[in-house]
């Protein structure tokens, strides 16, 4: 292979994207996977007395412990209750990430300080998509006016929204 056609190739390669997939309610939602740590079904959440409203607790989750954000109630819906098919998504930390920032050059990302964990309904598959393919979030979505969704991925038969990590665990508000 040429040194060009090298060139062409790892430029294809750092324009794709991998999303994991998850319900929350009706919708389909998506993180990046460079977010992502770990998904559980840990689901033994302790309240915590006072905390915000879309906190369903704590989890320890091998010694550390993880505070669990209800993704339908933070995104603006009613808190529901858990289902065979809930899942914990366990979301890397500013420290986690800047371990990837320092051996791959992205910057785009940012998360929190603290151990999260997002609550969701179900569990989809990974989905891949190249930066061209992800267009901004339609107007009409909700969404807390879309201050949450970074943009949007036709699929074969349904829209994924990209969610914003950063702004669903903004530090003060978690």
């Amino acid at each position: 292979m040429s040194n060009t056609a090298m060139c062409d190739s790892l430029e294809l390669s750092t324009s794709t994207r991998s999303f994991v997939s998850f319900s929350v309610g009706e919708q389909l939602f998506g993180i990046d996977i460079l977010l992502v740590r770990e998904i559980n079904r840990q689901l033994d959440i302790s309240i915590v007395p006072q905390a915000p409203s879309y906190v369903r607790g704590l989890i320890n989750l091998r010694g550390q412990i993880v505070t669990v954000v209800d993704l339908s109630y933070r995104l603006g819906r009613a808190e529901h209750p858990l289902s065979p098919l809930s899942h914990n998504i366990i979301i890397k930390n500013e420290a986690e990430l800047s371990l990837l920032r320092s051996q791959q050059e992205f910057t785009n990302l940012s998360t929190t300080h603290d151990s999260v964990g997002l609550l969701v309904d179900s569990i989809g598959e990974v989905v891949s998509a190249e930066e061209d393919e992800i267009e901004p979030a339609p107007a009409n979505m909700g969404l807390s006016d879309g201050q949450f969704v970074t943009g949007v991925i036709q699929l074969e038969n349904r829209l994924m929204a990209i969610l914003n990590i950063a702004k669903i665990l903004e530090p003060g508000k978690i």
